[in-house]
């Protein structure tokens, strides 16, 4: 298991004549600090991402706690309230710092969906797309499956059961 106080880098092998080693950090995507300055990028543009990207896996049917899709779903149904698309970042929580990421994100599946690629779906396309867009290194992606959802369920509450 790693140590989270001592990054992993890569070694070269010990010189002969010397028997040290030279220690290079590993490759970790842009600096976001220069000689001109430091670039912030704020917890927000990061959780926007990660909602986002979550979004265009096929199999993510919502995001968020039930308490929270429930508030997302009526917010969105009303003028000003958030528009179709409701909340990105709902159920997407991140830690950022000056050069790493780390994101939780809840999700609801779809029924028949194969769970695992879902999750490691969303995960490789967060990922992907936080390093590329931001730079961060991306240090985890914790992802917890709330529910699932059930066609029947969403047709069953749309109409009444008798006449």
């Amino acid at each position: 298991m790693s140590d989270p106080s001592n990054p992993p880098t890569d070694r070269q092998p010990s010189s002969p004549t010397t028997g040290a080693s030279r220690i290079e950090p590993r490759e970790t995507g842009r600096s976001l600090r220069t000689d001109r300055g430091l670039t912030h990028i704020a917890d927000t543009v990061v959780a926007k991402i990660a909602g986002r990207a979550t979004r265009e896996i096929e199999g993510v049917q919502a995001m968020g706690k039930g308490m929270a899709r429930t508030l997302g779903a009526i917010r969105a149904r009303v003028p000003g309230g958030g528009g179709a698309e409701g909340d990105v970042t709902q159920g997407v929580t991140v830690e950022v710092g000056e050069r790493q990421t780390a994101i939780d994100i809840d999700i609801v599946t779809h029924y028949g969906m194969s769970i695992a690629e879902v999750t490691e779906a969303v995960r490789a396309n967060v990922i992907d797309r936080i390093e590329s867009m931001t730079g961060l290194e991306v240090t985890e992606v914790n992802i917890t499956v709330d529910d699932l959802y059930l066609e029947s369920e969403a047709s069953g509450r749309e109409g009444a059961r008798v006449e």
